[in-house]
C-alpha cells in the first residue's frame, strides 16, 4: 500500500534540541535520544470515515514529532497502518450496502488527499492490515505454541497473564480495563475465556465475512491489535522510540499489542516511550464515527477553507489537551494565518533568529505547539508596528513555520 507524497522540508541553519515528551507509561516527561534514525509507529485509520478532526489533530501530533527529530539533523523511519479489515468497516459497508474494500479503498484514499493537503509527512512504510496477514499468522502460531495464547470455539485469544509487564502501558486497574475493554471492541464477558481481558488474536471464519487462509489457524482475520505487532516488529523491531496515536488507543490497543510484543520476543519494553494525543469534541462530545458527530478535513477543503489554516487551528492546542472544535476555531486560525502572511511578505523585518530558536525550544517541551504560535505572533506584531531592515528575517521565519510547524506561508 503506497502512503502519500511528502513535501519538502525546508534546511535551517543550526540544529534543534532532543525532544522531551509525556510517555503514559511512566506519567511523566520523558528526553528521547534516538540514535541516527529515530523509529516510530502511529496507528492508523480504519478506513469507512475519514478524516475527522480529532484524525487530523492526532496525526499533527506526530508530524511535529517527526519534524522536531529531523531538526535536530536525524533520520525519521516512521511506519503506520491501516485497518482495512474490521467489525466497524464491515459494519458500514453492510448499512451503505457496498462493498467492504471497497469503501476502505475509497476512505484510504480520501485520507491520502487530507493528509497531502496538510503537509503531514508520509511514512515510510503504510501497511494495511490485509497485506499484514502472511506475517500475522505465524505470530499467532508462535503464541499458541507457546503457550502465550489458547483456541476458543475456533478463535484464538492471547492470555495477558503470559506478559508478566501486562498493565505496564496503562496503569489502569482491572475494574477499569474490563470497562473499557466492552467500549472499544473487546468481549470481556465472552464465557470460557481465561481471563475476561484476554483479546483475540485470530477470529475463525464468519459467514458472510471476508476470510483468509491461516494455516494451522484455520480461515479467518485477524484481532486488532496484533496486526499493528506484526507491522511495527516487521518494520521497527522491538524497542523503537515512540508508539503514538490518539488516548484512547492506550487502552486496550496499545497495552494488549505491548504484551503480544513481549511475549513473542521475550523484551521489554516493545516502545521506549507511549504517546497519546488528546480527543477533540463538537458539541460538548468526543468526536466520533459511532455519534456521527464530525467535522471533516475533506469538506472544510470543498468549502474552501485553506488547509494551512486548519493546520493552525490544530497547533492552537497542545497535542495532549482535550478541546472543542468550533466556528471561531477556525475563524482565528484563519485570522493568524493572513497576519503571519502578511508579515512575510515584506522584503525585510525585525531578526528572526531568536524567534527560529523559540520555536525549537517550544516544540522540543512536550511538543508546545501554542507558544510557538504565540512567538511567531509577536514578531508578525513587531513586523506590522515597527519594521525592521534584516533583510532575510522574512525568509528565514515561511522556511521555520514549514519546516517545525509544517504551515506553509
Amino acid at each position: 500500500m503506497h502512503a502519500w507524497p511528502a513535501s519538502e522540508v525546508p534546511a535551517l541553519p543550526g540544529k534543534g534540541r532532543d525532544l522531551r515528551i509525556h510517555d503514559t507509561a511512566t506519567g511523566g516527561l520523558v528526553t528521547l535520544d534516538p540514535g541516527p534514525v529515530a523509529r516510530i509507529y502511529v496507528c492508523g485509520i480504519t478506513p469507512y470515515d475519514a478524516t475527522h478532526m480529532g484524525h487530523a489533530a492526532t496525526y499533527n501530533a506526530f508530524d511535529l514529532v517527526q519534524r522536531v527529530w529531523l531538526d535536530t539533523k536525524r533520520q525519521v523511519h516512521y511506519v503506520q497502518n491501516v485497518t482495512d479489515v474490521d467489525d466497524p468497516l464491515l459494519e458500514r459497508a453492510v448499512r451503505d450496502g457496498i462493498e467492504w474494500d471497497g469503501l476502505a479503498e475509497r476512505e484510504t484514499a480520501l485520507f491520502r488527499e487530507d493528509m497531502t493537503a496538510l503537509r503531514m509527512l508520509p511514512p515510510q512504510h503504510y501497511i494495511g492490515a490485509v497485506e499484514a496477514i502472511p506475517g500475522i499468522v505465524p505470530l499467532v502460531e508462535r503464541l499458541r505454541d507457546s503457550g502465550a495464547a489458547y483456541e476458543l470455539e475456533g478463535d484464538t485469544y492471547f492470555s495477558v497473564d503470559a506478559d508478566p509487564h501486562f498493565g505496564s502501558v496503562s496503569n489502569l486497574d482491572a475494574a477499569a480495563m474490563r470497562l473499557l475493554s466492552a467500549e472499544r471492541g473487546g468481549d470481556p464477558d465472552r464465557p470460557g475465556k481465561k481471563n475476561p481481558l484476554d483479546p483475540m488474536l485470530w477470529m475463525a471464519a464468519r459467514e458472510g465475512e471476508p476470510s483468509w487462509d491461516g494455516g494451522s489457524l484455520g480461515q479467518g482475520r485477524p484481532g486488532w491489535h496484533i496486526e499493528c505487532v506484526a507491522i511495527a516488529l516487521d518494520h521497527l523491531g522491538m524497542g523503537f522510540d515512540v508508539q503514538g496515536g490518539g488516548s484512547d488507543l492506550a487502552f486496550p490497543h496499545h497495552e494488549m499489542g505491548a504484551s503480544h510484543a513481549q511475549a513473542l520476543t521475550g523484551e521489554f519494553p516493545m516502545a521506549k516511550a507511549y504517546v497519546h494525543a488528546g480527543m477533540v469534541a463538537l458539541d460538548g462530545e468526543k468526536m466520533s464515527k459511532s455519534k456521527g458527530n464530525l467535522v471533516f478535513v475533506s469538506a472544510l477543503r470543498r468549502e474552501g477553507v485553506d488547509p494551512a489554516a486548519i493546520r493552525l487551528a490544530l497547533l492552537d492546542h497542545h497535542y495532549r489537551s482535550d478541546w472543542e472544535w468550533t466556528d471561531q476555531v477556525l475563524a482565528d486560525a484563519v485570522a493568524r494565518l493572513d497576519r503571519w502572511r502578511a508579515a512575510v511578505s515584506r522584503p525585510d523585518g525585525p531578526s528572526a533568529e531568536a524567534l527560529v530558536e523559540e520555536i525549537r525550544e517550544a516544540l522540543a517541551d512536550d511538543l508546545d505547539a501554542p507558544t510557538a504560535l504565540i512567538a511567531v505572533d509577536r514578531w508578525a506584531e513587531a513586523q506590522s508596528t515597527d519594521g525592521g531592515t534584516d533583510e532575510g528575517a522574512p525568509g528565514v521565519v515561511s522556511r521555520a513555520v514549514d519546516a517545525l510547524l509544517g504551515v506553509a506561508l
